[in-house]
């Protein structure tokens, strides 16, 4: 009897992948559809049945969404009202008092929410939690009903010092339940109850603004899911790496900003670890952009705080990425100074690269690869494509790059594929050798539809030690999602001295927070291998300005969280400040915030089971040559088909490994190898400069 099937379905700015597990024959599949816009869920759906027909037998669907991404980016959220306190209106728009750019004395920004849907109120909170002045539960109607009559779909309560006492905020948000129609309803002190008030103010903002964009997607996305017969778990990909459910989705849709990008990292991290290698630079190079990430020693590195575009702060745990327009469908022109650019500028998926032949007329990172021979224009990727247009790739480089530049049409495509190289080779040394990493010491992973094309141009202008390519570089951030542990994350303000520290109020935060974690686990209806709490403490000297994030180690017994000791505290911060600063200060020192991590570790699948067959042989993965040009010449290469190829083959470039989801490129100085669990290993050939 089939035990049914897995399914990770991750929505990028060009393709959707979905990757597949059946859990009663170990068997894998993958599906890359291009992605719908206006509705993502038109290409969810199609790569759903391209992986699995039956809706039926699917146990469980994560899903790894930028829905939340590009609402924020292209400012498409809901229109969103605030009630705040009196003289904190503007707030939003004062920030930091930052500006988009460094240099200059100009720079504006518009917050998504305008000045005339930021409502004040009169309430009163001080900063250690007294209450000045009680919420005029009135005045809250009043607002309501002037905002909803401004066709405002959200609205959100963000009044100041809420993080020290909430009542006001909490008898706010009842009274606004009572009137509002719809559940698009939030208060600061229930998404971020953190000190400072433009970041709580910022994050509860954009999650009003996502609500009713991430809610009525996910609601598409499920009615469609059950009229197709599917009755198993339905999960969604947070940016902290970890899965929630559905309806915690819809109430923090905020956490989903970095949903599909970080899928991708906990899949590498995974996958990296199996074959042995603890530290891993990450490049997710899809059809728009390029993302980088780090793991270093099994850890992936997670931010409190992100600004997904200027202004646009969101403090939740994320995974650490950094993000470029480098994809595979960047444009490249030549700018009025005759310098040859890539993107920012995307083709996305429609009308896509030229060769597509849907209407655009300006080449593409994939249409230079496609012209140096590196992709065959017979055999592209992702389902409803035909044969591409070689000539017409090769006639827009000409027009658009090779023409300004005076350059021969192989050069300027050449060219092209350096300067987007360059880029990201840029991003890989920003969050590696500028934070004090040597690249040497860590492998490469690329994956994405694009990725493992530019794998060996890493190695040489980074030094990277080594380029590791999963089994399916690209569905990787949808395997992820199939990997990904459920993770939910919780923040409480402290702000007392180590001294002063009220232990048994501390410990009655962690014991909430465990218990809230809790629930959110056994209400997902999930099996979980093992379950994990993890707590951590924002401290610092007195007179500091940014803390330090202390692992507080902690004992649950039977559901019960021991309080620590302010030894124990004192400790682990001295562990922690020594490590990052080589020093110790005689100075008091400061508790901010709380932070605490409830884990369900779900199962994960073996990866051996990826390795290829032991009937597979070298010489049935052989598809002839063909020429590709590289380094100003052409040269002959052998052409392989990746997934063919048995464990142990080692494959000197100049090579092209094909399969269904991604090509690999491996340039003449380099030499690949298949590993025990169908991994691509790509290093130098000895003696090669």
């Amino acid at each position: 009897m089939s035990l049914g099937s897995i399914i990770g379905v991750d929505v990028g700015g060009t393709f959707t992948d979905v990757f597949s597990l059946d859990l009663g024959t170990g068997e894998t599949g993958v599906a890359k559809v291009p992605t719908t816009r206006p509705d993502q869920s038109g290409g969810f759906l199609e790569g759903i049945r391209a992986a699995q027909p039956d809706m039926g037998r699917i146990r469980s669907l994560v899903h790894g969404t930028t829905a939340g991404t590009n609402a924020l980016l292209e400012r498409k959220g809901a229109r969103t009202g605030v009630i705040t306190t009196a003289g904190f209106r503007d707030v939003l728009e004062m920030r930091r008092r930052d500006r988009p750019r460094t240099w200059g004395l100009r720079g504006d920004f518009t917050p998504v929410v305008p000045r005339d849907l930021r409502m004040e109120v009169a309430e009163r909170v001080l900063a250690d939690g007294t209450v000045e002045t009680e919420v005029d539960l009135d005045a809250v109607r009043a607002a309501a009903a002037a905002l909803r009559e401004l066709g405002c779909e959200s609205v959100v309560i963000l009044f100041v010092n809420a993080y020290a006492n909430p009542a006001n905020e909490q008898a706010a948000v009842a009274a606004l339940r009572e009137v509002w129609p719809n559940p698009n309803v939030a208060a600061s002190s229930e998404i971020l109850p953190e000190i400072r008030e433009f970041e709580r103010f910022s994050t509860t903002a954009l999650n009003g603004y996502l609500q009713p964009e991430v809610a009525g997607y996910l609601a598409r996305l499920e009615t469609a899911l059950k009229g197709g017969g599917f009755g198993g778990e339905f999960m969604i990909v947070q940016s902290n790496g970890g899965v929630m459910s559905v309806d915690t989705a819809c109430q923090r849709p905020v956490r989903t900003a970095l949903s599909g990008p970080s899928a991708g990292v906990i899949a590498a991290g995974y996958i990296a670890e199996t074959a042995g290698y603890a530290n891993l630079i990450t490049g997710d190079m899809g059809g728009t952009s390029f993302d980088v990430s780090m793991i270093v020693g099994g850890e992936t590195v997670v931010s409190p705080q992100t600004s997904i575009d200027f202004g646009m702060v969101v403090r939740t745990p994320m995974i650490e990425i950094a993000t470029i327009g480098a994809g595979g469908g960047s444009i490249a022109s030549v700018d009025a100074g005759g310098l040859l650019t890539i993107g920012p500028e995307s083709a996305g998926s429609n009308p896509g690269p030229v060769a597509y032949g849907r209407g655009n007329t300006r080449p593409t990172v994939t249409d230079a690869n496609i012209v140096l021979g590196r992709i065959d224009a017979t055999k592209p990727l992702g389902k409803g494509l035909g044969a591409l247009d070689l000539e017409a790739a090769r006639a827009a480089i000409a027009e658009h790059v090779a023409k300004p530049l005076n350059l021969d049409v192989m050069d300027a495509a050449e060219a092209i594929v350096r300067v987007a190289n360059s880029r990201m080779a840029g991003a890989i040394r920003l969050i590696s050798i500028e934070r004090g990493h040597d690249p040497q010491k860590f492998a490469y992973m690329p994956f994405g539809g694009g990725g493992a094309l530019h794998a060996g141009a890493m190695i040489d202008e980074v030094g990277i030690g080594r380029a590791l390519i999963p089994r399916f570089p690209g569905v990787t951030s949808a395997m992820g999602c199939v990997i990904a542990d459920m993770r939910q994350d919780f923040v409480q303000t402290v702000n007392a001295t180590l001294d002063t520290l009220d232990l048994a109020a501390l410990a009655a935060f962690m014991q909430q927070h465990h218990d809230d974690g809790q629930r959110v686990l056994d209400g997902a209806g999930s099996e979980f291998a093992a379950r994990e709490a993890r707590f951590e403490l924002d401290m610092a000297y007195l007179g500091q300005t940014h803390t330090v994030s202390v692992p507080i180690p902690v004992t649950v017994e039977e559901g019960r969280v021991a309080a620590p000791t302010t030894a124990a505290i004192r400790k682990a911060f001295e562990t922690a400040y020594h490590g990052l600063y080589g020093r110790l200060l005689k100075s008091g020192i400061r508790v901010l915030n709380l932070r605490s991590t409830v884990i369900g570790k779900r199962h994960k699948f073996d990866l051996s089971r990826l390795a290829p067959s032991s009937e597979a042989t070298e010489a049935a993965a052989a598809r002839g040559t063909r020429p590709v040009f590289v380094r100003g010449a052409w040269a002959e290469a052998r052409v392989l088909s990746r997934l063919d190829l048995p464990v142990g083959t080692r494959v000197e470039g100049p090579a092209v490994l094909e399969q269904p989801d991604a090509t690999i490129f491996v340039e003449p100085w380099l030499v690949a190898t298949v590993d025990g669990y169908g991994n691509v290993l790509i290093e130098r050939k000895e003696g090669a400069a």
